[in-house]
């Protein structure tokens, strides 16, 4: 069972939250440039694409909102501020919604086939809109930070897997925002800020067995990743605290990863996706190290 009432208090418990968000999304709300439908199945399944004003071809950086993977938080909206930020900077953003749990189609292999799809749509629509897709860096915020670490990874797939694809889009570098790298480790000791077996519903543990069911959707499993991987956290982050960061940065460097941890202070779990807070002027220069590198 979901424990969204333990959610909702440990998320509250920050200093800014997804409700003030919304709340100024009310009287400031910036759009997307166009709209599109990755995939027919569903209404949920479509990506925001955000292009700056000028440029003979434009980088790319793919976004992926959180919510604990759940439908009851908002969705892509939550992160227009950062999206038409980095609009104004020079990038092309794909903002993705996604089918989540609670909703027909969630959960494995859905939730993950969406993402993929979505991604991958960048080839349908990359010369009408001159995206350069040798420059592509996947950015993800909570939940979506590890779909972000996911989608960098998913050329390691096992074959056998439904989500398997013989040729997904490369990304250069990924930038995790309080994102998780270890589904198993954050279910453990991380679950009670999404709520009792919410990864296990995810990705559905207890009927493919534990092992099997991270081998394709816990980015532990999937390294190595060829480019870098950005651990950004807040220091004050309740919802998926910096030592979750920890944690992978430790377990990716083991495995010769080029990997790093950066740990924002006076930040919490919202603040590292809003432009007006001084988390995000630390985070810019690593967008932009990303994107270079």
């Amino acid at each position: 069972m979901v424990m969204i009432p333990l959610l909702q208090s440990t998320l509250d418990a920050q200093g800014l939250s997804w409700r003030d968000i919304l709340k100024r999304l009310e009287n400031d709300h910036p759009q997307p440039n166009f709209v599109y439908s990755y995939a027919s199945d569903d209404s949920l399944q479509y990506g925001e694409l955000w292009l700056p004003e000028h440029g003979a071809s434009h980088p790319v950086i793919v976004l992926i909102h959180g919510g604990c993977w759940l439908d009851q938080y908002p969705g892509a909206e939550l992160v227009y501020y950062i999206a038409d930020d980095l609009r104004s900077r020079g990038y092309a953003v794909w903002n993705l919604e996604y089918r989540r749990i609670g909703y027909p189609g969630s959960g494995y292999p859905g939730t993950f086939l969406d993402v993929a799809r979505g991604m991958d749509y960048l080839q349908t629509i990359a010369g009408k809109h001159r995206l350069d897709l040798n420059r592509i860096v996947t950015m993800g915020h909570s939940a979506g930070g590890h779909l972000a670490l996911w989608l960098a990874m998913r050329k390691n797939i096992p074959a056998s897997s439904p989500l398997y694809r013989t040729d997904p889009l490369p990304v250069k570098n990924v930038i995790s925002l309080a994102g998780i790298g270890d589904l198993a480790y954050f279910s453990h000791f991380g679950a009670p800020a999404c709520g009792d077996n919410t990864v296990e519903e995810l990705i559905d543990w207890s009927n493919r067995g534990k092992e099997a069911a991270l081998e394709d959707t816990s980015p532990d499993h999937l390294l190595p990743f060829d480019g870098k991987q950005y651990l950004i956290h807040g220091v004050f982050d309740a919802a998926v605290p910096p030592f979750i960061g920890l944690q992978y940065n430790e377990k990716s460097k083991a495995k010769n990863q080029e990997s790093e941890l950066i740990i924002i202070p006076d930040s919490g779990h919202f603040e590292i996706i809003v432009p007006w807070s001084d988390a995000w002027k630390k985070i810019l220069p690593l967008v932009k190290e990303a994107m270079r590198s």
